[in-house]
């Protein structure tokens, strides 16, 4: 694995755990499927949808993984538990290191293999994308879960701790 991708795969990681962390923070199942006023994703879609992510371009496409992504299911889905939005999660951190490993700095710099959004970056920086657009909606489903619970109990996303090398 290059180290590149070897980085890559310790900050998908942390930032699936910590999803994963903030799932659980969730009172009830129901809750996770909760939105408020101006917000149109549940933290259960959110979560669905970061693995769908991580699952198709990482794993399937990269990955070679088979994964066949439902991407109108991760935002039409209205209820079910939060064990299994953390098992979605867990299966993206496992296919996430199927890509990860066929990344070579040929392939790092060449343009992704299929086309994301009429685009084709190159691999490199559509896999920092996809770190980022990860990121971002763990923050969503964090904040979401204190609005709907006014609870301040953090799941720990940014703990530097997380950045070692253990994988």
């Amino acid at each position: 694995m290059t180290p590149f991708a070897a980085d890559l795969l310790v900050l998908f990681r942390r930032d699936l755990r910590c999803f994963i962390r903030e799932v659980e923070l969730f009172p009830d199942d129901a809750t996770l499927w909760k939105t408020l006023p101006g917000i149109s994703n549940s933290a259960g879609n959110l979560a669905l949808h970061v693995a769908g992510n991580l699952r198709h371009f990482v794993g399937g496409v990269l990955g070679g993984t088979g994964y066949q992504r439902n991407r109108e299911q991760e935002f039409g889905q209205r209820e079910g538990t939060r064990m299994a939005v953390s098992a979605a999660l867990e299966a993206a951190s496992v296919d996430i290191q199927a890509g990860l490993e066929k990344l070579t700095p040929e392939s790092q710099a060449a343009p992704f293999p299929v086309s994301v959004g009429g685009r084709r970056p190159a691999t490199g920086r559509l896999l920092l994308h996809i770190a980022a657009h990860t990121a971002f909606h763990l923050g969503q489903a964090g904040y979401l879960r204190r609005a709907l619970t006014g609870s301040a109990t953090s799941a720990s996303p940014m703990d530097l701790r997380d950045l070692d090398d253990r994988l």
